[in-house]
């Protein structure tokens, strides 16, 4: 696992941060719009988006004196990505394991 994939998993780790990704799916939002939405104060907020944001995870858009957060979609790629390996991997044992398991009972059979 790459480092950059790790460091997306620890920020989304968090039960807040995840229910902020959720929150940006909709559309791009400011803090302290999100900061309402999930009945936190705007410091911890921040603190949290800090954090989305070193992952990589949103982006800031300056609006005026307000930021702005959007969601980026690299780092769902990059999760997206290491899933599908980790199926491929799981595909590949199982049927390594069907085909010994076959080879157990034609060997019995005989």
């Amino acid at each position: 696992m790459s480092e950059v994939l790790a460091h997306t998993l620890f920020a989304l780790s968090d039960a807040n941060r995840l229910q902020m990704v959720e929150l940006l799916k909709a559309g791009p939002l400011s803090v302290g719009e999100i900061a309402a939405e999930l009945g936190l104060k705007q410091p911890q907020t921040s603190k949290h988006l800090k954090v989305l944001l070193e992952a990589g995870i949103v982006r800031i858009e300056p609006v005026a004196n307000r930021r702005i957060y959007h969601l980026r979609t690299e780092p769902f790629q990059d999760i997206n990505r290491w899933s599908q390996s980790l199926e491929q991997q799981m595909i590949d044992r199982m049927t390594r394991l069907e085909t010994y398991l076959e080879q157990q009972s034609a060997n019995r059979e005989e």
